[in-house]
């Protein structure tokens, strides 16, 4: 399976549901879908029909949700409504697209749609309309919904010119408002007894047209219909076939073919020359309209939306308000959410106690309060960052400002393979992984989106930061360099730039690599500014974050739970000898004695020694050593899969602290102090920044590796992810150390 094909699972909005899908009734209702581009007013329209009369259940075999409704329309006829998921086009790029192909089509399980209503933005009738052309020309009976007319004004055509010119019934709508749903009734009413009678003509290139006769040659019988049906489905296939996609129900024959007749195009850029054509079409349809204008691309140079574009995509003033945006966003991530997290920490804090002081002592309670009570507050504490992430993301993507994020940062990402909407899941990646990889669902490209899912994990996320802490407190003192430069602040910053940097180069090398794809230019319309609607961008919030609770969380809890088990068992025997003292205590020459051991502590690193987590750090020794790193330090990788900064936590079981309190300078001491039997330091700076380089590109943290798995729906890109992230951690670790001690340091 092609990288680039497999990563159209990431943009499929996982929100499962224990009720099946009804399939029809026996009455055989007619069926209506509800198709068109994101934000666009689908929702709110099929809001208004289905009067929360809505049965919600899952497209079949994907777990994205349908929402299904009876309505009565205005001659008494009952028919059943079904919103389709947004899609730009029926090119099969991403999940949505094909969801949305395999409904208009009713291919796989999916019953003949009767009638597809199309919603467009009246403002935005270039992009929309693309859509619109492909289901013309695949004879899908259509009724169009012009909605946003409000906005649009005296822009958009009336419904009667855009009928006139496509030959599809036309009803003007506004889906916030409910205006215009009498007269939608009246129109699904009639069009469910009246055929199509398209007027709109594309003229393809004729090395286009040969190619797509060859190919409808080897068209299954049941996808047969009229010429221009078996021409537009020929045309599909060479803009979507590959022989290695996740495309169901495609003969292996028509996969063959399509491929013989790419191959033979040679030089040829199919897709540009298919694209092109139908832009052309519409362009022409547009500018020829009773009004005169290009809806989507004529605007008046005094309006609002042209005003601030010359501030906001200036190639100066545009970057700077974009810096300050992305400041605030990361503020926030940062900052704002932190009281939040603290809150729900404490609040599994206290469930913890409760429940250990109420079980009774053994494995039940030690499940419970370390297992389960434990895990659930590791997924739940990430809730305040992804649903503050996905309010700023819907309010920026609401209010239109989005489209030009992608446009200024398209050109500098574009140079190492990334997309320009990759930009804000990286940058969010400074606070978790979790959330960032997310948020690579508002990208339409499925190479695109994995190849951001693969490079999000590098940047420093903050479960990084109490390690890094840890490590440039207890190893490089606080002085300065020139004068003026803090030591420990300057590696804090120079391990952030660091991650960004291996991100960037990341991307460059798998972009051209594993997740090869074809270079495809950014093509959007930059749609006018609006206010964000509250109410939607909330429900996109709680509808993210329900998704990650319920999908994520018992992923998480389940790795959790068999963390917690490998570092707690087997049991040491009771009557096993403990160590006298840490290897702390026993050196000389300390201006203050070490803490003494309670018995208590001593009998928890013996535990943990004897625990299969402990064993598993000792068959790590010989592959860490080279880096500079000890069984101990084995220990605290292996607890830090289940997050960053267990390894914290982790370190102090290990050298007898037990809990690490706020203050955690007696572990900075004992690390200074620990000796090898050599006599020479275990932790020395050198050490220190091997291990903060691991850190920074190994992927411990199994969170991150669940999120790509529901993401992909694949464990081959977990796997990929967490072994390339581990090798190129190791090598660069392994350089440094070696190459420091080469030197002398």
């Amino acid at each position: 399976m092609s990288a680039a094909r497999e990563a159209g699972d990431a943009a499929a909005e996982p929100l499962s549901s224990s009720q099946p899908i009804e399939p029809r009734p026996a009455a055989q209702l007619p069926l209506l879908l509800l198709v068109g581009n994101p934000n666009v007013g689908k929702t709110s329209l099929f809001n208004r029909l289905a009067r929360r009369n809505e049965r919600v259940g899952n497209y079949p075999g994907v777990t994205v949700e349908r929402r299904t409704a009876e309505l009565t329309l205005a001659d008494g006829t009952r028919a059943l409504i079904a919103d389709v998921p947004g899609a730009y086009s029926l090119s099969a790029r991403s999940s949505e697209e094909q969801i949305a192909l395999q409904a208009v089509l009713g291919w796989g399980d999916n019953p003949r749609p009767d009638l597809v209503i199309v919603v467009v933005d009246a403002g935005q009738l270039l992009r929309n309309l693309y859509l619109v052309l492909q289901l013309i020309e695949l004879r899908v009976p259509l009724l169009l919904a012009l909605n946003m007319v409000d906005e649009a004004g005296d822009r958009a055509p009336t419904p009667e010119a855009l009928e006139a010119a496509l030959g599809v019934p036309c009803v003007a709508t506004n889906a916030r408002a409910g205006g215009g749903l009498e007269q939608l009734s009246r129109a699904i009413a009639a069009r469910l007894r009246e055929p199509m009678q398209p007027r709109l003509h594309v003229s393809y290139p004729p090395a286009l047209l040969r190619d797509a006769d060859a190919i409808a040659h080897a068209l299954p019988d049941e996808w047969r219909g009229s010429v221009e049906r078996e021409r537009a489905l020929a045309l599909w296939a060479l803009s979507s076939l590959e022989p290695d996609d996740e495309l169901v129900g495609i003969p292996e024959s028509l996969r063959q073919r399509t491929a013989e007749v790419l191959g033979q195009a040679g030089e040829r850029d199919v897709d540009r020359e298919l694209i092109e054509s139908r832009y052309h079409a519409l362009e022409a349809l547009l500018a020829g309209l009773a009004r005169q204008a290009v809806a989507s691309n004529v605007k008046s140079s005094w309006n609002l939306t042209e005003r601030l574009d010359r501030v906001l995509l200036h190639p100066a003033y545009g970057f700077a308000v974009f810096l300050g945006i992305m400041l605030l966003v990361f503020q926030s991530l940062f900052a704002w959410a932190d009281p939040l997290m603290g809150g729900i920490e404490e609040l599994f804090g206290w469930v913890h106690g409760v429940a250990e002081s109420q079980l009774p002592e053994g494995f039940v309670r030690d499940l419970v309060t370390n297992g389960v009570i434990d895990g659930v507050g590791n997924v739940v504490v990430f809730l305040p960052q992804i649903c503050l992430l996905f309010l700023f993301i819907g309010l920026l993507e609401d209010s239109g400002y989005m489209a030009r994020v992608a446009y200024l940062m398209d050109r500098a990402l574009r140079s190492v393979g990334l997309h320009g909407r990759a930009f804000v899941p990286m940058m969010s990646g400074f606070a978790c992984a979790v959330p960032a990889i997310m948020a690579t669902r508002t990208m339409e490209r499925r190479r695109d989106r994995l190849l951001t899912m693969l490079v999000v994990p590098l940047m420093s996320c903050s479960a990084r930061l109490p390690v890094y802490t840890l490590l440039i407190g207890a190893l490089f003192p606080p002085s300065s360099v020139f004068g003026w430069v803090p030591v420990q602040g300057l590696l804090m910053v120079s391990m952030y730039l660091f991650s960004t940097i291996i991100a960037l180069v990341a991307a460059a090398v798998l972009g051209r690599t594993v997740v090869r794809g074809a270079s495809v230019p950014l093509i959007l319309e930059l749609p006018p500014y609006r206010w964000p609607g509250i109410g939607s961008v909330l429900h996109l919030m709680w509808l993210r974050a329900r998704s990650f609770l319920r999908e994520a969380g018992t992923v998480i809890l389940g790795f959790t739970v068999l963390m917690w088990l490998l570092l707690s068992y087997p049991k040491l025997p009771e009557d096993a000898a403990l160590p006298a003292a840490p290897v702390a205590a026993q050196i000389s020459g300390e201006s203050s004695p070490a803490p003494p051991v309670r018995i208590e502590t001593a009998s928890e690193t013996a535990a943990l020694e004897h625990s299969f987590g402990g064993r598993l750090g000792k068959a790590l020794e010989p592959a860490l050593e080279p880096l500079g790193f000890d069984w101990k330090i084995g220990v605290g990788i292996v607890g830090a899969f289940a997050a960053r900064e267990v390894f914290v936590s982790v370190m102090g079981i290990v050298y007898g602290l037990g809990e690490i309190g706020d203050d955690d300078a007696p572990l900075r001491d004992r690390m200074r102090a620990e000796l090898r039997p050599d006599g020479q330091p275990v932790y020395t700076p050198l050490v220190g920044l091997s291990l903060m380089i691991f850190f920074a590109l190994a992927c411990q943290c199994m969170s991150t590796l669940a999120v790509v798995r529901r993401e992909t729906r694949s464990w081959r890109w977990p796997v990929f992810l967490f072994g390339y992230m581990t090798a190129l951690a190791w090598v660069a670790s392994f350089l440094v150390y070696q190459g420091g001690r080469a030197l002398g340091l």
